[in-house]
């Protein structure tokens, strides 16, 4: 078996560094609550799972983030996301209707004009 192939069996990249280990949010949050319960030492924790005391730092800042981002949302149904068309179409028909909207209203004070100062009676 060539080197290359050990290298890649054993989870290292050609430099001879470790092939870097991507953790679901999941995990994250089991490392960091089972680091809160502190039954067992930060380090040993760290080094079962072969992190290093940065990523615990990292681990606890996306944690706190998180909770600070959740707990400040505002209660209550959030905003619908349009599609793009559909806000061009939509922006498009609100132009029409305002434009017809300005002619209208151009044509209103012309016939109140007509009827001597806008009173319908003759």
């Amino acid at each position: 078996m060539s080197q290359e192939n050990k290298k890649k069996e054993q989870g290292q990249r050609e430099e001879g560094r470790p092939s870097r280990r991507v953790l679901s949010a999941e995990k994250k949050y089991q490392i960091f609550l089972e680091v809160q319960r502190q039954e067992t030492s930060a380090a040993e924790i760290l080094r079962r799972e072969g992190l290093y005391s940065t990523d615990l730092t990292r681990i606890r800042n996306q944690v706190k983030e998180a909770a600070l981002e959740r707990l400040s949302a505002r209660p209550g149904r959030k905003a619908a996301v349009v599609p793009a068309e559909q806000y061009e179409s939509l922006k498009k028909e609100l132009e029409e209707k305002e434009r017809v909207l300005a002619e209208l209203s151009v044509e209103l004070a012309v016939l109140r004009k007509k009827t001597n100062g806008g009173t319908w009676e003759r």
